[in-house]
C-alpha cells in the first residue's frame, strides 16, 4: 500500500530528465550520497531499500553504477524488458538512482546498459512480495484480530488489517515540553520550540508522523520536517533530518493473533509521540534522527522475533523508499525490545547496524525457561511439609530473593495454551481442549509454529522446553544452605508442565526436533551470526532489589552476564559489547518515566557514544572485516562501567560488582554453564562425586529413585545444540526453513 507522499515522489522522479541531471547533478541542501571519487569499472545494479531477494510492495529504490566511459544520458534501465529509465536521476557523476515501481509479485529482472549499443551489462533478479506479507516468517498466523481503529486508522480495509496511510504533524511546546498537534494551514504556535540537531542545525521542532499498515502491522515513521519547506527524499535531505535512523522496539512477552495497540513505544490512541521510555523519542527526534516502529515489533503483542524481524525489514524498506538509505540504523528498546534487537541483529544482519538493548535478555527462550522453573519451585516449596527459610528458598532459586519466583513465576505464563491477550482476542477464538480444540494456542512454541513445526502426536507445535534430570538446588545443597531432605523434597515435588502448560507431577520432556530447530534457526541466541560484528551497548538500571511489596522485578542483571558469556564462548571475544549499569530511581516505572532518572540520563549519553561508534565505522576505509572495524573504532569512553548515586562513572569491575552484584537462576544453581543455554541436558547416572559432603549409599539411592531417567551432565552441550544454520532464513511451512538469499 502506497502513501500519498510516495506517489508524489514517484511523479517527481518520472519527470526527471537525465541530461539535465547530468549537467546540474541536482544540488541538494544535504545530499544523501557523496560524490564518487572515481568511476566504477563496470555496470552494477543494487537495491538500496531492501535485499533484492526480499522486496515488498511492488517498488524498490534502485542504484545503477555506471562506468566513466558511458554518459549517464546513454544509460537505459529496464524492468522485465520495459524501459523504466525515466524513474532515475543522477546521484553523482557515475550513479543513477530511482524508485522503480510496477514490480510483479514473484521474480523480476532489472537490467542496465548503454542505450546506444543495446548491450545488457548489468542484471539483477528482484523478488517482490505483497506489502501485506509474509516474506520470510511463513504462513500468516490465524486467527488474527485487526486493531486499526484503536490506533486512529479507521476500520480495516481487508482481512490483512490494511488501512489507509495518514500523515499528522506535531510540534514541541516550549512551555509544556510536550508534543502538541500542529496545523499545517494555521498560524505558527507561540510556544513552538526550536531544536538543534546532532549536526548543529537549529530548526523548528516540528515532527511529521506517518502511519499506515505493512505486514499486517501498524507502522509509524516520525521525522523532523517543517512543512513550510520541502520534505526529504532519497535525493535531498532537508528540514533537520540528520540522515540517521532509530528503530524502536516495545517490550512484554505474550503470544500474538492480533495486530497490536501500541507501536514500538512510539504512539498510542492519544495520537501523541511520547513513549514513556527514558524520554528517548523526544531525544532522538530533537537531534534529527528519524524514528520508525511497528505494532508487531512489540513483544507484548507477539513474542515472535521472526515476525518482528520481517516487520522491521519491511518498514525500514518503506522508510528508505521515501527518504533514502540512512547512514546507519540504531536499534533501541528494553526488555522484550532487547530480545528483538539481539535476535534481529543476529539472525537478519543488515536491518540494524548497532543495538542498544535495555534490561537485556538474549532471547525469548532464555527469558522463559527460568520463569517456568520458578513456578514449579514455588509450588513445590509451598506444598512442602518441611520448614523453609527465605534464605533457603532464595538459594535454590539463584536470585537475589525468592520474591522473584513468587512475583514472576506465574506473571508470565507463556507456556499456557489459553494465555491469550484477553483485551484483544475474544474468548471464542481461544483454545479450549473441550469447547474449542482448534482455537488460537498462545504458547511460545505455537506462536512460532512455522519454526518448530507440528508434533504429529499432539497436532500442536513441537515444544522445546524440558526439565528432565535438573537437580534443583544442587549448589545450595553442596554449600550447606539447604538440607538433603529439602533437596529431595523440592526435586520430588517439582514436576513439569504438559503440552497445554498445566503443571504436572512428572517432569517436562522437550521435543528433540524442536530443540535442534531452536539452536539451528537462532531462537536460542548464541551470538554467532550478525551479533558478532555489530556494536552492542547493554544498559540497565539495577533492579535486583526487593520492593516494599516483597516483589522482585523480572529484569534481573545476570542476563547481561549470560550475554557476555555466550559472546565469548562463540566468538572468543566480547569486544563489540559494552555493559553499563546504573542505580534505580526506585523502580522500573520511575526509571523509564522520569527524564531525570539515572537510567534516562546515562542512556542518552550512551546513545551519543553509539552514534559516534557507528560514525567511526562508517568513516573507516582501512582494510579489515566488519568485526575488526567494530573493535578498533569503538570510542575510548565506551567501556564496561557502572554509575553511583551521584552519577559518577566507575570502570573498576570489582567495585561495580560490589555495587551491583550478579545473581543466578534455578538452572545455574543446578549446575548449568554460565552461558545458560542448555534447554535439555544430556543425562548421566547419579555420580557420588557431585555431592559435597559425600552422600551415604542410602541417600544416593533416594536421589536415584527421584531421577529414574538419570541427572543432568552439564559438562556436555545441550541436547540438539548445533551452530546457527545460516542467517536470513525463511520458513515456507511449519518446521521447514531455507536460506532466503
Amino acid at each position: 500500500m502506497l502513501g500519498l507522499n510516495r506517489f508524489a515522489m514517484k511523479a517527481v522522479l518520472r519527470h526527471v530528465v537525465i541530461m539535465a541531471a547530468l549537467a546540474g547533478l541536482f544540488i541538494a541542501a544535504a545530499p544523501t550520497v557523496a560524490l564518487a571519487q572515481s568511476p566504477p569499472a563496470q555496470f552494477d545494479i543494487s537495491i538500496l531499500s531492501s535485499p533484492a531477494y526480499a522486496v515488498t510492495g511492488g517498488d524498490a529504490l534502485v542504484q545503477v553504477s555506471v562506468p566513466g566511459a558511458t554518459p549517464l544520458a546513454d544509460v537505459v534501465v529496464r524492468l522485465n524488458g520495459q524501459d523504466v529509465t525515466a524513474a532515475f536521476q543522477a546521484a553523482d557523476a557515475f550513479t543513477l538512482k530511482g524508485l522503480v515501481a510496477g514490480l510483479r509479485v514473484g521474480p523480476n529482472v532489472l537490467t542496465a546498459g548503454p542505450r546506444s549499443t543495446g548491450q545488457i551489462l548489468a542484471k539483477i533478479l528482484v523478488t517482490n512480495y505483497p506489502i501485506t506479507g509474509p516474506v520470510l516468517s511463513g504462513p500468516h498466523q490465524t486467527p488474527f484480530v485487526c486493531e486499526t481503529e484503536f490506533l486512529g486508522l479507521g476500520a480495516p480495509l481487508d482481512p490483512d488489517c490494511s488501512a489507509s496511510t495518514r500523515v499528522d504533524y506535531f510540534y514541541r511546546s516550549s512551555i509544556s515540553n510536550t508534543f502538541q498537534p500542529f496545523s499545517t494551514n494555521g498560524p505558527r504556535p507561540a510556544d513552538l520550540a526550536m531544536t538543534t540537531t546532532a549536526e548543529g542545525l537549529t530548526v523548528p521542532y516540528i515532527v511529521r508522523r506517518e502511519m499506515g499498515t505493512i505486514n499486517r502491522a501498524v507502522y509509524v515513521i516520525a521525522i523532523l520536517h517543517d512543512p513550510a519547506g520541502a520534505l526529504s527524499t532519497p535525493f535531498t535531505r532537508t528540514s533537520g533530518y540528520n540522515g540517521r535512523l532509530v528503530y524502536s522496539f516495545g517490550g512484554g512477552c505474550q503470544a500474538g493473533y492480533h495486530q497490536g495497540r501500541s507501536v514500538g513505544g512510539l504512539t498510542a490512541a492519544s495520537n501523541n509521540l511520547e513513549d514513556g521510555q527514558v524520554g528517548y523519542q523526544d531525544y532522538f527526534l530533537s537531534k534529527g534522527y528519524a524514528v520508525i516502529a511497528g505494532s508487531l515489533n512489540v513483544t507484548g503483542t507477539t513474542c515472535a522475533d521472526l515476525i518482528s524481524a520481517e516487520t522491521a525489514m519491511m518498514i525500514k524498506e518503506r522508510f528508505v523508499e521515501e527518504f533514502g538509505a540512512p547512514r546507519y540504523t540504531i536499534g533501541a528498546g528494553g526488555s522484550g525490545g532487547s530480545m528483538q534487537q539481539h535476535l534481529i541483529g543476529n539472525n537478519y544482519p543488515g536491518i540494524l547496524d548497532g543495538i542498544m538493548p535495555g534490561r537485556a535478555f538474549p532471547d525469548m527462550m532464555t527469558f522463559l525457561m527460568p520463569l517456568f522453573d520458578c513456578e514449579l519451585l514455588a509450588r513445590a516449596i509451598n506444598a512442602s511439609s518441611l520448614t523453609w527459610t527465605q534464605a533457603q528458598k532464595t538459594a535454590v532459586s539463584g536470585y537475589n530473593d525468592f520474591g522473584y519466583c513468587v512475583s514472576n513465576g506465574t506473571r508470565y505464563p507463556n507456556l499456557r495454551a489459553n494465555n491469550c491477550n484477553a483485551t484483544s482476542i475474544p474468548p471464542s477464538l481461544v483454545f479450549d481442549p473441550v469447547t474449542n480444540p482448534s482455537g488460537a494456542r498462545c504458547t511460545y512454541q505455537d506462536n512460532l509454529v512455522n519454526v518448530f513445526g507440528i508434533d504429529p502426536s499432539t497436532g500442536y507445535a513441537r515444544r522445546p522446553f524440558d526439565n528432565v534430570g535438573v537437580q534443583y538446588g544442587l549448589a545450595a545443597l553442596n554449600a550447606g544452605v539447604i538440607s538433603f531432605d529439602q533437596f529431595v523434597d523440592v526435586n520430588s515435588r517439582a514436576g513439569g508442565q504438559d503440552i497445554n502448560g498445566n503443571v504436572t507431577a512428572t517432569r517436562m520432556v522437550g521435543d528433540p526436533t524442536a530443540l535442534s530447530l531452536a539452536y539451528r534457526t537462532g531462537r536460542i541466541n548464541e551470538f554467532g551470526g550478525g551479533d558478532a560484528s555489530i556494536p552492542i551497548i547493554d544498559i540497565r538500571s539495577y533492579l535486583d532489589i526487593v520492593m516494599p511489596d516483597a516483589s522482585v522485578d523480572v529484569h534481573t542483571a545476570y542476563f547481561s552476564r549470560v550475554n557476555r558469556a555466550r559472546l565469548v564462548a562463540t566468538n572468543g571475544t566480547s569486544a563489540n559489547q559494552v555493559i553499563v549499569t546504573v542505580p534505580t530511581a526506585g523502580n522500573l516505572g520511575t526509571d523509564i518515566a522520569q527524564r531525570t532518572s539515572p537510567l534516562a540520563i546515562v542512556s542518552r549519553q550512551q546513545f551519543d557514544l553509539m552514534d559516534q561508534w557507528l560514525a567511526n565505522i562508517a568513516a573507516d576505509s582501512a582494510p579489515g572485516t566488519r568485526a575488526e572495524k567494530v573493535v578498533r573504532d569503538k570510542p575510548a569512553a565506551l567501556v564496561d562501567s557502572c554509575y553511583d548515586a551521584t552519577l559518577q562513572k566507575i570502570t573498576n569491575s570489582a567495585q561495580c560488582a560490589q555495587f551491583f552484584p550478579y545473581h543466578a537462576d534455578p538452572r545455574l544453581v543446578a549446575g548449568a554453564p554460565p552461558t545458560d543455554d542448555v534447554f535439555k541436558c544430556t543425562l548421566k547416572p547419579v555420580d557420588p562425586a557431585d555431592y559435597v559432603p559425600a552422600l551415604t549409599p542410602s541417600q544416593l539411592a533416594i536421589v536415584r529413585s527421584i531421577f529414574p531417567a538419570d541427572v543432568c551432565d552439564y559438562s556436555q552441550p545441550g541436547v540438539g545444540k548445533a551452530p546457527l544454520a545460516n542467517t536470513w532464513l525463511s520458513y515456507p511451512s511449519p518446521g521447514t526453513f531455507f536460506h532466503l538469499q
